[in-house]
């Protein structure tokens, strides 16, 4: 697998996103995926990074990306890095592709400065919350445009 940095506009990572979109709706039932606003440029280094992760035959396969935060109202801390994103195509799943751009993620916002990995995922994705546990990610208070949802869990991991 290639893993590169790409910006969070890239035509594959656009394509990657609606899949991800789509799944969300499937899995919620809710008509509209992940209402969270991001804009391209909160992934732009050094404040952020956007991957995309590339089979064998040049086909994105997975993504990720994280972007800074600090305290505000809705519920973030200084030195937050937020996860977004995360999303392993349907056929590439099992290869451990999530772990390794999660890890590249995790590495990265560390040597930006960031001092947590912050992220909000849903009770209907239990792979997810699987991998995140497993990786280290621990309950946190509930932060962003889901703190209210019965169906959100927030987990966070110390960078340092």
């Amino acid at each position: 697998m290639d893993i590169r940095q790409v910006r969070y506009d890239h035509p594959d990572a656009v394509t990657l996103a609606a899949e991800v979109q789509l799944e969300y709706m499937e899995r919620y039932g809710n008509g509209e995926g992940d209402a969270t606003v991001l804009r391209t440029d909160e992934f732009d280094p050094p404040h952020g990074l956007y991957l995309l992760a590339y089979d064998a035959d040049d086909r994105p396969v997975a993504t990720g990306g994280w972007r800074s935060q600090e305290k505000n109202d809705e519920g973030y801390s200084d030195g937050d890095a937020e996860i977004k994103r995360m999303y392993v195509t349907v056929a590439a799943r099992g290869l451990g592709l999530a772990r390794r751009v999660l890890a590249r993620l995790e590495e990265d916002a560390r040597a930006a400065g960031r001092t947590r990995m912050v992220l909000e995922t849903g009770i209907k994705q239990p792979e997810a919350i699987a991998l995140y546990r497993s990786s280290g990610y621990t309950d946190c208070a509930k932060f962003g445009h889901y703190r209210n949802d019965p169906l959100s869990r927030c987990l966070a991991k110390p960078l340092i």
